[in-house]
């Protein structure tokens, strides 16, 4: 029985920052090498990610689980709660130290998604990721960008850029 074949595989390494370009996969654990149960649970923590389950995702970090968790795309929790909208997840990994300026392997950012995303409601994603340092220019495109790209207006508000400054 081999290990099932998942992109969603732990990534132990220590994610980029906006002060560094994304980095390759060269430095990273070949996943194929950790034991089922390790990869069972790295998609778990993923899907809590990405479905919101600040709760059970806290009770993991808190355990041990590190807060700036990979994947093969370089995404890290914070990215993908952000990606996907669910603001008590960022509130939380940001209180538990989570790098809000880590770029994935394309260059992205978790602000510049959640821009994208058009999570910029007063207390949404955007104010969550502000308030916790995110750097507005950090990664490709940045969040400055892509608030002008999708006419973010509020978020141009919040980053305290008009429309055609740079």
């Amino acid at each position: 029985m081999g290990i099932p074949q998942n992109p969603e595989r732990l990534q132990p390494q220590t994610t980029p920052s906006a002060s560094t370009a994304p980095s390759s996969s060269s430095n990273r654990k070949d996943p194929s090498t950790l034991p089922p149960e390790a990869l069972a649970l790295t998609d778990k923590l993923f899907d809590f990610a990405r479905q919101g389950a600040t709760v059970s995702l806290n009770q993991y970090i808190s355990a041990g689980i590190p807060v700036n968790l990979t994947n093969h795309k370089g995404d890290t929790l914070l990215m993908l709660a952000a990606y996907h909208g669910h603001v008590p997840t960022v509130k939380m990994l940001v209180e538990k130290g989570a790098d809000v300026n880590a770029l994935n392997e394309r260059g992205q950012s978790p602000i510049a998604g959640a821009v994208f995303k058009g999570y910029e409601d007063e207390g949404g994603v955007v104010e969550v990721l502000v308030q916790g340092g995110a750097d507005l220019f950090a990664g490709q495109p940045n969040a400055v960008d892509s608030a002008r790209m999708f006419r973010r207006e509020r978020c141009l508000r919040l980053f305290g850029v008009e429309e055609g400054s740079t």
